[in-house]
């Protein structure tokens, strides 16, 4: 790889994680001054959801067209647009309107970023990509929490967001250099993330002939792989989103308060994901997402039982500790179990369902939580997680019989 670029890939994912939790953790400040509903923060997580799965469909295209730097820069500026915009927003309307930008800035840059490191990294590198991820989704609550505490506002804390954003597409701007005219010769992929240039990937990763999203879906597995990635995104979103009303309106919680804890999901996955780097030296990607599951199992039980709020603390931390080797396993094992040639295409296609489980899940909470109870939140998320780990296995099945077949 060339000097420094692992570094800008890094920041480019904590500038991805740092406006995630944000909305989440402001929305019980901002759904009274704003006049609207507790389950409306689902229309506008479901407007950035769209732009996100947009952009991550159409992420090969843009990506062999414009290049990884340019995307990523461009996609960090258009995040910065909309929390700028969620700053100024005096009407809920103007909150869906700057949801646009916001979302189609996240969707090609996941993927194409994924993808490059799915295919010239080993596993600890992938963990540790999502850490710097955790290290932004955990740092935005809490700065919210500081401008919620302090000055007492919400929109200062978006601004703050915002401007941080822009910040890193400066750096990010800077980089395109290193980006472009850094070229190194393509070859295997190997720990050292020796091979493709980011501008140039290798043919097995992206110049062999597209696949129709129907040829995906045929190949044995992929499937499987799908719902485990829209099962995981709906539990972390809604997780991450519901978590601060969670422990506000069921634990009665103050405001500002409960969105310092919902920051501890976040900072639990971020932990996670830099310890799931060293483990995965050792630990298959199958048994780090299997390791990952018991972990959440852990963290849902101790929000179900009554044991205080010294539980709830512990148990959004475990389930953070458990998602944390989740995604980035599922997305490592990728040009493993499929194939290089269909790494990026197939990554697109998981960004996308990751994204339509964030877009359907998180809303439907917020719908059943206005209509029976918020209480339901751990059992919510307990259901979300059975069904990834039936599809998991699914997978694991299908990998060892075609692992069995190739003898």
């Amino acid at each position: 790889m060339p000097a420094g670029l692992l570094p800008i890939i890094y920041l480019a994912f904590i500038s991805l994680g740092l406006p995630d939790s944000a909305l989440g953790s402001a929305w019980p400040t901002m759904a009274p001054a704003l006049g609207a509903g507790i389950s409306w923060v689902g229309i506008v997580t479901m407007l950035i959801s769209v732009g996100t799965i947009v952009s991550s469909l159409m992420s090969v295209r843009v990506v062999e067209r414009f290049g990884t730097g340019v995307v990523t820069v461009v996609s960090v500026a258009l995040t910065a647009s909309g929390l700028v915009g969620f700053s100024a927003s005096s009407a809920f309307w103007q909150l869906c309107l700057w949801a646009i930008p916001y979302g189609l800035g996240a969707g090609a840059v996941d993927a194409a970023l994924n993808s490059f490191v799915a295919v010239h990294y080993e596993s600890q590198h992938m963990n540790w990509l999502h850490c710097m991820w955790g290290v932004g989704a955990s740092g935005g609550p809490m700065i919210m929490a500081l401008c919620l505490g302090g000055a007492g506002s919400w929109s200062l804390g978006f601004f703050v967001l915002g401007g941080i954003q822009v910040a890193i597409a400066v750096v990010l701007t800077l980089s395109l250099p290193l980006w472009r005219d850094r070229k190194l010769p393509r070859g295997k992929r190997g720990s050292s993330g020796e091979g493709a240039s980011p501008e140039e990937p290798a043919p097995s990763a992206v110049a062999a002939p597209h696949l129709s999203r129907r040829e995906l879906l045929r190949r044995d597995g992929v499937v499987a792989v799908l719902v485990c990635f829209f099962c995981y995104c709906g539990l972390e979103t809604t997780c991450g989103n519901w978590a601060a009303t969670y422990c506000t309106l069921a634990r009665d919680i103050p405001a500002g308060t409960a969105a310092s804890w919902a920051s501890l999901f976040y900072i639990g996955i971020t932990v996670g994901r830099a310890a799931s780097g060293f483990l995965s030296l050792k630990v298959s990607d199958h048994n780090m997402i299997r390791l990952g599951q018991a972990f959440v199992a852990l963290g849902i039980g101790l929000l179900v039982l009554p044991f205080g709020d010294e539980a709830l603390l512990v148990g959004l931390v475990l389930t953070g500790m458990g998602c944390a080797p989740i995604y980035p396993s599922i997305i490592h094992a990728t040009p493993a179990r499929f194939g290089d040639d269909v790494a990026l295409a197939l990554t697109g296609m998981q960004m996308a369902f990751a994204y339509v489980g964030s877009l359907a899940m998180s809303p439907l909470f917020g719908a059943l939580a206005e209509a029976l109870s918020v209480e339901l939140y751990p059992l919510y998320l307990g259901a979300l997680l059975l069904v990834m780990v039936a599809s998991g296995e699914k997978l694991n099945a299908v990998m060892r019989r075609k692992a069995v077949e190739a003898r």
